[in-house]
């Protein structure tokens, strides 16, 4: 099935999500459409999702690219597939670890410094 859009549309604000029985959601227009044209050439939601997360490493480079969290859900044909590529913390990051360095009073992770980040 042919889509019914122009893929050169004149200006960036025209979005069209839906190609077929598909969708492609992204927070950048132009990787949802990196997306759509995999699955144009005959590939899957997985090639799609490939392509617009390789997009958004371009289009939004300070919140995309190596190192950034990922969770997929995924029907195979025969069973759901799940999988989580979020960093992990440490073993030794337990609320006592926290109370431990930053007092008491700490509620969260400090917003500064490694103790801040997740380990992939």
């Amino acid at each position: 099935m042919s889509p019914s859009f122009d893929w050169n549309a004149g200006y960036t604000s025209r979005r069209l999500p839906v190609f077929a029985r598909n969708v492609v959601a992204t927070s950048h227009p132009w990787a949802a459409q990196a997306g759509l044209a995999m699955l144009q050439r005959g590939g899957n939601a997985v090639d799609a999702a490939i392509a617009a997360a390789a997009a958004m490493t371009i289009v939004e480079p300070c919140s995309n690219g190596l190192g950034s969290d990922a969770f997929c859900i995924l029907w195979d044909g025969e069973r759901l597939q799940g999988l989580n590529a979020s960093g992990c913390a440490p073993a030794a990051w337990t609320p006592g670890y926290f109370r431990r360095k930053y007092g008491d009073q700490a509620l969260a992770p400090p917003k500064r410094g490694w103790d801040s980040v997740t380990v992939p």
